[in-house]
């Protein structure tokens, strides 16, 4: 075996998916691209001129444009030479290798890891690259068992990173970890079946998001952040005061908020094209599920159908009213926090190409009728919004009688005020509408949420447990929520605000066995004509 630290800096070439060391002899150990330093310098040069160009012009007007030059420019030349050759040592002392039974990876160089996987546990081989990398061909692999949870102290991580290779390198990687055929010549992929692919006119949902309004918010402090830097933190406060004398008080603030849902629709549109551009679904031979997306940083994530335990259709509140949805999977071995969309299997699109790859993917029925939840449900969810709108009543009180605030904002919170209060009412009225749940054949079907609704088919058999929770509201009510505990995707799902009857004897037929040892159930009525 060669060793890692002293063997030379080979590049992989194209060597075939069933390519194989000689006999007796054990396979070369392999580099990363020799354009990783490339790729890092370029980034650390933007990211130094950047953050440099601000503070020579702050410093440059305060005292002199010559001084501010004589430390930033050697600063920059520092940390742009210190990271090509942090890189260049990384590099160095980074090799791989794929045996018949271990993807192996060895890295460092003062202090050194050495780390494998078994290839039949690995389950996932995922593509990324970002702007540069794809300038020089290059991809970032990440090599996983397909376990989702994050690694514990003194546990072994379950992902390798080879950060990065050549393109043509990570899909014979791909190939040779997940045992698939390698693309032909033509770049045709054989037996691969593709379920959904990108329509341009899916970005017309993309504004229709609570997003908009944050990302817009973002873009704010970003413009007074900068401002502040240039010493003119001030000029949006004499610019506002100049149209307000001019327009009048109501336009000025009617034209900012038109400018400021312009900036988030924008934003939201170039945000979705940039990570949904080029979209594609595909079904690979051997039950692989394939997700390449991405414009300017591409991604590819492949999820094994034998992990997958549902899929689960969200419907956010501005996407509904334009009858469109998107498709999330239920699975194991994938990260399902906030920041991450690799559950995503589908973007918002229109439900009929929702419903159709939930179809395929497992086999559901979308749409259908499901079990109605009592009415205790929606009188419970009418409470906390009346209990809501007393808080902003007395809000619109302070504001028209007692507020220091000037009359014209008075009036303005006032009038937001009371349409929120409206908007609570009909958001309770809506969640109640949302709420059902059902058997479908394999799969338990729970739906909840108004602002987020979303509709989880979950297979009957990847249940492992049942959580029954009631408050003191709900018990007063007759209602009970019922949790099923999973070890895939966010792990829980419940079916909220049901009837403490009827959920109990739905979640025993869900997963006869599970639940019926803890029921306990009405004596049957003695045979009154069986006397002693």
């Amino acid at each position: 075996m060669s060793d890692p630290a002293h063997s030379g800096p080979a590049q992989p070439g194209p060597v075939s998916s069933g390519s194989a060391p000689a006999a007796g002899r054990e396979p070369d150990w392999l580099a990363l691209h020799r354009d990783t330093v490339k790729v890092t310098v370029v980034w650390v040069l933007g990211l130094a001129l950047a953050s440099g160009t601000p503070v020579v012009i702050g410093v440059g007007a305060g005292v002199s444009y010559g001084i501010a030059l004589a430390f930033v420019v050697p600063a920059v030349v520092v940390a742009v030479v210190g990271a090509g050759i942090a890189d260049h040592v990384r590099w160095r002392h980074t090799r791989y290798r794929v045996t018949p039974t271990r993807m192996e990876l060895h890295k460092g160089w003062i202090f050194t890891s050495k780390r494998s996987l078994a290839r039949e546990r690995i389950r996932t081989v995922d593509l990324s690259a970002e702007p540069v990398q794809r300038a020089f061909g290059l991809v970032k692999v990440s090599i996983g068992t397909g376990e989702g949870m994050e690694a514990g102290p003194g546990q072994p991580q379950q992902t390798l990173v080879l950060d990065p290779v050549h393109r043509e390198e990570a899909e014979r990687l791909r190939a040779l970890l997940l045992d698939r055929p390698l693309a032909t010549a033509d770049g045709a992929e054989p037996g691969v079946r593709t379920l959904a692919t990108w329509n341009p006119a899916w970005l017309r949902f993309a504004p229709l998001s609570f997003w908009t309004f944050a990302v817009a918010g973002a873009a704010v402090g970003g413009m007074f952040q900068v401002l502040d830097w240039f010493g003119r933190e001030s000029l949006p406060v004499d610019y506002t005061r100049d149209v307000v004398e001019r327009i009048g008080a109501t336009q000025t603030l009617l034209l900012f908020a038109g400018v400021f849902v312009l900036v988030g629709m924008v934003a939201m549109l170039a945000l979705t094209l940039e990570a949904w551009w080029n979209y594609r679904l595909e079904r690979e031979p051997g039950g692989t599920l394939r997700v390449r997306r991405g414009l300017l940083t591409t991604r590819s994530v492949s999820i094994e159908e034998r992990r997958v335990r549902g899929v689960e259709i969200v419907e956010p509140l501005g996407v509904r009213s334009a009858g469109a949805a998107r498709v999330d999977v239920v699975t194991t071995g994938l990260r399902t926090d906030a920041k991450s969309e690799a559950s995503t299997l589908l973007p918002a699109a229109p439900m009929t190409v929702a419903a159709s790859v939930a179809a395929a993917v497992a086999g559901v029925r979308p749409g259908g009728r499901l079990r109605p939840h009592p009415q205790a449900a929606r009188t419970r969810r009418l409470r906390w919004a009346l209990a809501a709108d007393l808080v902003l009543a007395g809000v619109i009180v302070w504001l028209s009688f007692g507020s220091p605030v000037r009359t014209f904002w008075a009036v303005v919170l006032a009038v937001l005020a009371a349409g929120l209060c409206v908007a609570l009412v009909l958001l309770a009225h809506d969640a109640y509408r949302s709420l059902g749940h059902d058997l479908d054949d394999a799969y338990l079907v729970a739906r909840k949420g108004s602002v987020r609704k979303a509709t989880v088919y979950l297979q009957r058999q990847g249940i492992i447990g049942w959580r029954v929770s009631q408050s003191v509201f709900q018990r007063r009510a007759g209602l009970m929520t019922l949790t099923a505990t999973t070890a895939a995707g966010a792990r829980r799902y419940s079916v909220i605000d049901a009837d403490e009857q009827e959920v109990l004897e739905f979640g025993a037929d869900a997963v006869p066995g599970l639940l019926a040892p803890f029921l306990v159930r009405d004596a049957p009525p003695e045979d009154v004509g069986n006397t002693s």
